[in-house]
């Protein structure tokens, strides 16, 4: 999916959400585990179905299925599937965080852009620009930069100064130099969202990822006061609280109530 075609998906449905699809066998409604033998995905599934008409996007996390080994990796593959044969209009992330030397990238980027068909993947830009643009060589496929994150941890590393820069500022503005705002995002935490506005001074036009909105504590109109564009510029993750809205027999439809609930609040920043 190219640049434009994400803007008219966002226009068209007046919204930026992005349902993460990260499963827990232990937050599963039990009747799921109980009665099907690849319970994840028909957890997934159900969850996609009930919340595509309020969504652009989703994002599986790669951890939650390689936890389980074959059978998650197995349930990755056919959730990733079967959103393209079924959602092909949707925005598909593959929350993987990768980052490795040039020829290990390369194979990153083969495996989740041609053999697993999405559309973007989640990258650590630590080890410079050997790891990020072997991601950047597919047309029509997005790296997502590890900007700003909003763990705890993030003040380690993130918030330090070089040259009075911190040094996420410094990240986002050397990875921009690699790529465009036709192949690059950025992931940016919601609660850090007051300093979008510095984000914003080195980046005006990129897509930003930000996680965060919802059980995380973020706020939406904090992140649109700060991130939005002409273009919206924006898509902001839920995850926990959208598929884990209930753990009952209803909680596809829940997840559709709460998805639904955050769509219309979105319908207001898309012009």
């Amino acid at each position: 999916m190219n640049r434009q075609e994400l803007i008219e998906q966002i226009k068209t449905k007046k919204n930026f959400l992005c349902v993460g699809l990260d499963p827990d066998i232990s937050k599963i409604p039990q009747h799921i585990v109980d009665d099907e033998e690849d319970s994840i995905y028909l957890f997934n599934k159900l969850i996609i179905d009930a919340t595509a008409p309020y969504c652009v996007a989703f994002k599986p996390n790669t951890a939650f299925y390689e936890a389980y080994g074959l059978s998650g990796i197995t349930s990755l593959e056919r959730t990733l599937k079967y959103i393209k044969i079924n959602y092909p209009n949707h925005f598909l992330i593959a929350d993987a965080k990768r980052g490795d030397i040039g020829n290990t990238s390369a194979m990153y980027a083969k495996a989740f852009f041609k053999r697993l068909n999405c559309d973007a993947i989640t990258v650590a830009p630590y080890m410079g620009s050997d790891s990020v643009k072997p991601f950047l060589e597919f047309e029509n496929k997005w790296a997502i930069v590890l900007g700003l994150t909003s763990n705890e941890g993030s003040a380690d590393f993130q918030h330090l100064k070089i040259n009075n820069q911190e040094l996420y500022l410094n990240v986002i503005e050397t990875c921009a130099k690699w790529g465009t705002q036709n192949n690059m995002m950025f992931v940016i935490g919601a609660t850090k969202a007051n300093m979008l506005q510095e984000v914003r001074k080195i980046v005006p036009q990129h897509f930003l990822l930000v996680p965060g909105v919802g059980a995380q504590g973020g706020s939406l109109e904090e992140v649109c006061k700060y991130g939005l564009t002409n273009d919206v510029g924006l898509l902001v993750n839920s995850s926990r609280a959208i598929i884990y809205a209930s753990n009952g027999k209803d909680f596809a439809e829940k997840a559709a109530l709460e998805a639904k609930k955050v769509a219309q609040q979105m319908m207001e920043f898309v012009k």
